[in-house]
């Protein structure tokens, strides 16, 4: 019989063939959800949906772009404040 915590759906299952050609359950945790701009509101491109001790291993340049403001916002709200940036600069 399966342990309480796993009946939730707070574990996903997953179909796992073992070696002996049999096929057993896994409870796995799910993924988190996409990140999202702060500004826009839009999902993340670029950046992993991963669990923490996963996102650990990653390389930096597979966590994030590499771009101005690359992982916190969106390259539509990035590119805005970069623009509203240089007319600042600009107008000084």
């Amino acid at each position: 019989m399966v342990s309480g915590r796993f009946k939730s759906r707070t574990f996903r299952r997953v179909k796992i063939r073992t070696p002996g050609g049999r096929t057993v359950l896994h409870h796995r945790k799910r993924k988190p959800k996409l990140g999202t701009c702060p500004e826009t509101g839009e999902s993340l491109k670029g950046v992993p949906r991963e669990r923490p001790y996963k996102m650990q291993k990653l390389a930096l340049s597979k966590k994030r772009p590499s771009r101005p403001y690359g992982g916190n916002l969106s390259s539509r709200a990035a590119r805005a404040k970069l623009k509203a940036k240089a007319r600042s600069i600009k107008s000084e």
